[in-house]
């Protein structure tokens, strides 16, 4: 039985990791959500679109209720009027439809603060800030009274089967947030610029580091018996 247990040590470690790492990634989003005091007003643009969107809301965040298969991601952050300075911190909200960062003394925001926030097509800035991106990045900017509405973000990639001049040959464009876009290869290609062709030799790449990590968990497991039986 001892010998056994020793067995499923890797497994429930690594099992014991995994959920340790969801839960850190997960409690790193929902600070965002505490970031301020109060909660999400009622009548604002982050609580219309978390009503009929059937999310729910937590402190400054509007959340999309877990499912089976998907753990609670936030949809819409309102940290307007939060007194913020600068905005670097964003990315546990990449998820989100919605931003409202209005009523904040910020200075400027560089266009990287975005990066990777593909669903966001709704954002709401002091008037004297740029959409990120700038105006190209979005398919209406118009200032209202002390604020500046970013709406409709484009996809700055080719429309004619999603390539781009900017990418390589051989590779696909995907939107990537306001102003930027990602290549990838396209399917049979692989490698430093899409150049090798052929299927990604997986078995060659991920064989030696498999058996590698067979032998020496072998060893270690055999270290561990000896151990064992000589106390």
């Amino acid at each position: 039985m001892k010998a056994g247990s020793r067995q499923l040590k890797p497994v429930v470690l690594v099992l014991v990791f995994n959920i340790c790492f969801y839960a850190i990634c997960q409690t790193a989003e929902l600070q965002l959500c505490k970031m301020c005091t109060g909660t999400v007003l009622n009548g604002t643009a982050v609580a219309q679109f978390c009503s009929s969107s059937a999310g729910r809301i937590d402190g400054r965040c509007c959340l999309k209720n877990g499912t089976t298969d998907d753990h609670e991601r936030i949809i819409g952050l309102d940290l307007s009027n939060c007194s913020l300075t600068r905005v670097d911190y964003l990315q546990g909200a990449s998820t989100s439809s919605i931003i409202d960062l209005s009523l904040n003394p910020i200075a400027n925001i560089s266009d990287s603060a975005f990066q990777g926030f593909i669903d966001l097509n709704y954002l709401i800035l002091p008037a004297g800030l740029v959409c990120p991106g700038g105006n190209t990045s979005w398919q209406k900017v118009e200032v209202k009274k002390e604020n500046r509405l970013c709406e409709g973000q484009n996809n700055m990639c080719n429309q004619t089967g999603h390539m781009s001049m900017d990418c390589p040959e051989n590779s696909i464009c995907a939107p990537y947030g306001p102003g930027f876009f990602e290549c990838s290869c396209a399917d049979n290609y692989h490698g430093y610029k899409c150049l090798r062709q052929g299927e990604f030799p997986a078995l060659q790449v991920f064989g030696p580091l498999g058996a590698s990590t067979i032998v020496i968990s072998f060893l270690l497991w055999v270290t561990q018996r000896r151990k064992a039986k000589s106390l």
